[in-house]
């Protein structure tokens, strides 16, 4: 699939949904596309609207997330402190100690890879070592409750505009990107802040993305205006 230019997530939401339903393949439950890349040319636009297909995002529980990830706390029971509850999925991914792999704040925290690479992009625009890891294979034994979606964040400067090119292994378009989007795009907005630059384009790229099932339309494609 050819890497395509929406103006907003919302936009990308929409026809990725259509894209999915219409050429997806049926794999482990889900309608599936591989290999998908797209760019995001407003990625400050990170709210997802989009009625037809009924998703009713809450961007209340994103930004509760995004204070999670900012916390660097990966208990499961801080994001209950800040949003007043923690949805079940979490529960059904936290080790022993309540604790996740997949909180992304965390995951940059570690090793200070957020700090060190606001600190490249300050000291060369040009670099190209400006690179957040987060799934890493050489933890695979770690992973056996929750594995990390995204395999990294990397950041590059042109024309004095920070792009971002997101990577990830997996990613369910209902819940998975319209989330995911939301934490990726602030952190985007927030090492333009770090580093002066202006916001550019955020680039997703997702080597299976997917609908469970239950996401599908229920009825007929051919009744729907897509």
């Amino acid at each position: 699939m050819d890497s395509i230019l929406y103006n907003t997530a919302n936009d990308a939401f929409h026809d990725l949904y259509w894209r999915i339903v219409r050429n997806g393949q049926d794999f482990a439950g889900t309608k599936a596309l591989f290999n998908v890349g797209f760019y995001i040319n407003k990625p400050h636009h990170n709210a997802i609207s989009d009625k037809k297909v009924k998703r009713n995002w809450s961007q209340e529980y994103a930004e509760a997330e995004w204070q999670w990830y900012l916390s660097g706390d990966r208990r499961i029971s801080k994001l209950g402190e800040i949003y007043g509850k923690v949805p079940q999925i979490w529960f059904e991914m936290a080790n022993g100690k309540g604790e996740v792999n997949s909180n992304y704040g965390w995951q940059w925290k570690r090793n200070d890879q957020l700090t060190k690479v606001i600190n490249m992009l300050n000291a060369d625009p040009e670099t190209r070592k400006a690179t957040i890891s987060i799934y890493d294979g050489k933890e695979i034994n770690e992973y056996f409750h929750d594995t990390p979606c995204t395999y990294a964040v990397q950041f590059t400067i042109v024309d004095k505009k920070l792009n971002m090119a997101v990577m990830m292994r997996s990613n369910d378009l209902w819940y998975g990107f319209c989330n995911d989007q939301y934490q990726f795009s602030n952190l985007q907005m927030y090492v333009a802040y770090e580093t002066g630059c202006e916001l550019g384009t955020y680039y997703h790229f997702a080597h299976n993305m997917h609908l469970y099932n239950d996401k599908l339309p229920k009825q007929k494609i051919r009744n729907f205006h897509i």
